[in-house]
């Protein structure tokens, strides 16, 4: 048995008042997965623990079976791992969006979507004026890029930017929750405070105003930690060889760190426009080698985080029919049986923008399982899944237990 996870990031919700009191999951036309629902099983997955904020780091290591609270060491040091980075002792490393600050209030968490190019223009010269010895900045994707704090502490209080959109920056800026930690707040502090001052001078920004856009005018440092101690896929489950599949550091970096060979797509961008078929047919490729493959599919959480309800449908759309359709035609003609499973990590509802604690609905279609009586796919109507409500490794041992040998392979 070989196995695929198809995680669309952010893609459960909320029924929404102007849709008839849908989600965008039942709004949109899936016609595959609804396929997978009716010919597999289905349930509902905690990906959050109680006392955690439910952020894509915390989500995704609970989805591939992690303790979270035991390993999670912050979202910078799970991408400074995808770009390379290494962290020494004493290296405290953070996510550090561009973002896009109007008057006092934080516009968005992403300096609306800012090329790579652009982007980087903009981390070299926070190097150049703002980086030291003891300060680092390193290039990532659009606005996710990462500082390293020599010889910081962690014990800080911040808030994600896409946690709080249109509310007062000023209010939610770094804070020391012990007192070994206030300089390294100050510090962050200051940087960001010089960043505003620095930022909309150059002309990147200069250039994006003029043309109508958002500019990048403030950095955001976030999520600090140090470098983790995880163990493997192969250590926790005895998968021998994997592989993950994600145009997003964070993702990248928790297979690193999982033991998982990382796979880069060329035009993967994490966005709608993302290269969906070319993300598939990496997925397939790459089961050849090996045991299980973890795609991930950003484009329904940034959807979600601008609050775009027909985007965010759309993008389950294109998960459907550009994804979903051809792992499963693909599949059927190996020589061996392959399970796939679908679900996001963490809802990302469209009325509120940010994600929340709710348990996420899931589909494991084994060849030679008998199906439950789901239907199709949604938040509700996996509810009658005969998974149940799964927490913790429940669902990562469900998708790895063997169906019983001897029924008929179709798809």
């Amino acid at each position: 048995m070989k196995y695929i996870i198809v995680l669309g990031d952010g893609m459960a919700d909320e029924p929404l008042e102007n849709y008839g009191g849908k989600t965008p999951l039942q709004m949109a036309a899936i016609p595959e997965i609804d396929r997978l629902a009716k010919l597999g099983r289905c349930g509902q997955l905690m990906t959050v623990p109680e006392d955690m904020h439910p952020g894509s780091e915390i989500a995704n290591l609970s989805v591939l079976g992690y303790d979270v609270p035991s390993v999670f060491e912050g979202r910078g040091v799970l991408e400074a791992a995808s770009m390379g980075v290494k962290l020494e002792e004493g290296d405290l490393a953070m996510r550090c969006n561009l973002i896009c600050v109007e008057g006092e209030n934080i516009k968005n968490h992403s300096a609306g979507h800012i090329s790579n190019e652009e982007a980087h223009e903009l981390i070299d010269f926070m190097n150049e004026k703002l980086g030291s010895k003891t300060v680092v900045f390193h290039k990532g994707v659009s606005y996710r890029h990462l500082i390293v704090i020599k010889g910081g502490k962690k014990q800080l209080a911040c808030t994600p930017p896409h946690d709080v959109p249109g509310k007062p920056w000023r209010n939610y800026l770094i804070k020391a929750v012990q007192p070994e930690a206030q300089n390294t707040a100050d510090l962050l502090n200051e940087l960001i405070a010089k960043s505003m001052e620095l930022l909309p001078q150059h002309p990147v920004n200069q250039k994006r105003k003029a043309a109508g856009k958002d500019v990048a005018n403030s950095i955001w440092p976030w999520s600090p930690g140090y470098k983790p101690q995880m163990p493997t896929l192969k250590e926790l489950f005895g998968i021998e060889r994997s592989a993950v599949i994600s145009a997003v550091d964070l993702i990248q970096g928790i297979g690193v760190y999982a033991g998982m060979e990382v796979i880069k797509v060329e035009g993967a961008t994490g966005l709608y426009d993302t290269n969906y078929e070319g993300k598939a047919e990496a997925t397939i490729n790459a089961l050849k080698e090996h045991d299980l493959v973890y795609l991930h599919i950003e484009a329904s959480d940034e959807a979600g985080h601008e609050g775009n309800v027909e985007l965010k449908t759309k993008t389950i759309e294109y998960l459907d029919q550009r994804v979903v359709k051809y792992l499963v035609e693909e599949t059927a003609k190996m020589g061996v049986p392959v399970t796939i499973a679908v679900l996001p990590d963490h809802p990302t509802p469209c009325a509120t923008t940010v994600h929340t604690k709710d348990p996420v609905p899931f589909i494991i279609y084994k060849p030679g399982q008998e199906p439950d009586e789901v239907k199709a796919y949604d938040e509700f109507t996996v509810q009658k899944g005969s998974y149940g409500l799964l927490k913790g490794n429940e669902f990562m041992k469900a998708l790895m237990e063997e169906a019983p040998a001897g029924l008929e392979f179709k798809v």
